[in-house]
């Protein structure tokens, strides 16, 4: 089958580079994650008890990540419900996203699910959206809060 050229709305553009984040993220492709991002991002995780909004080096996200992913045997998001809003050189996303973490355990309870939304601000850097304000609202986490430690 012979490959096609397919034209891509700024739209369509700005939510494929907020889903490969998700999707990198997902398959532990850290040099890609960090790809997705500008150099510093307005990280705010405090509706899960983390640290208040901060101008944050790419790099120390993806690590944290990285580390604190790396014992589950899976990770999952899904995202949708994309609402977007493009200002020239500057994009504001938001949707739903829901994560699953997997790791099989002695207690059976082998799942944890978040369940929330992101406010995702982009700039177009080098030809390319790039994050650089991302905000997790949680709604409610469900299954086994202590899934590493069980």
């Amino acid at each position: 089958m012979e490959k096609s050229h397919v034209l891509m709305s700024e739209r369509e553009r700005i939510i494929e580079a907020v889903t490969a984040m998700f999707v990198k993220t997902d398959r532990q492709d850290w040099v890609g994650v960090r790809a997705c991002f500008a150099e510093t991002v307005l990280f705010d995780m405090s509706s899960l008890g983390g640290d208040p909004p901060a101008e944050t080096p790419a790099d120390t996200i993806v690590s944290g990540w990285q580390k604190g992913l790396k014992p589950l045997r899976a990770i999952h998001h899904q995202v949708g419900n994309f609402q977007v809003a493009v200002f020239g050189n500057y994009a504001d996303l938001t949707c739903y996203g829901i994560a699953y973490h997997y790791l099989p355990n002695q207690s059976n309870r082998n799942t944890r699910v978040y369940v929330g939304s992101y406010e995702i601000h982009l700039a177009r850097i080098d030809n390319g959206w790039k994050i650089d304000a991302l905000r997790y609202v949680s709604k409610f986490i469900d299954g086994n809060q202590d899934l590493e430690h069980s």
